[in-house]
């Protein structure tokens, strides 16, 4: 998510985003993160790029000197699976992920296929304390 194109806000219209997700499992999913994300964080959802419903944001800066801004809590119906970015990452975060039910990771990447094979609660805490990790300092 590193990709300017990608960290930046938009204004398209995030309702007609959801609405458009070609599969039906991954729109349904899109619908109850979007609400789920929407109550965990407190902030109203947003288009970041062309793909990505975010949160509220935060800063980053690497080692090498790159920043940017990135949405604090996110996520992406992608064909394959629903991506939810956990851009703290995942340590310490481990009987969270237990509990989650069928699931992948990469980096900063949570991917699921099924919300209905998710354990919501796990979902629901693991965001939240990847968001109030993320925004913390910006308090």
């Amino acid at each position: 998510m590193a990709d300017d194109a990608v960290t930046r806000p938009t204004d398209a219209d995030v309702a007609a985003f959801l609405d458009a997700v070609e599969h039906p499992v991954r729109q349904r999913d899109a619908h109850t993160l979007c609400a789920l994300m929407t109550r965990v964080t407190g902030q109203e959802p947003r288009m970041w790029g062309p793909s990505i419903v975010g949160f509220g944001s935060y800063h980053y800066r690497y080692a090498s000197g790159r920043e940017g801004d990135a949405p604090a809590a996110g996520f992406s119906p992608r064909k394959a699976a629903s991506t939810i970015y956990v851009l703290d990452g995942f340590d310490g975060r481990e009987e969270l992920l237990a509990a989650l039910g069928p699931h992948t990771l990469g980096k900063g990447c949570l991917y699921l296929k099924d919300l209905g094979t998710t354990n919501l609660a796990a979902l629901e805490a693991l965001i939240r304390t990847s968001y109030e990790s993320l925004t913390t300092a910006l308090r």
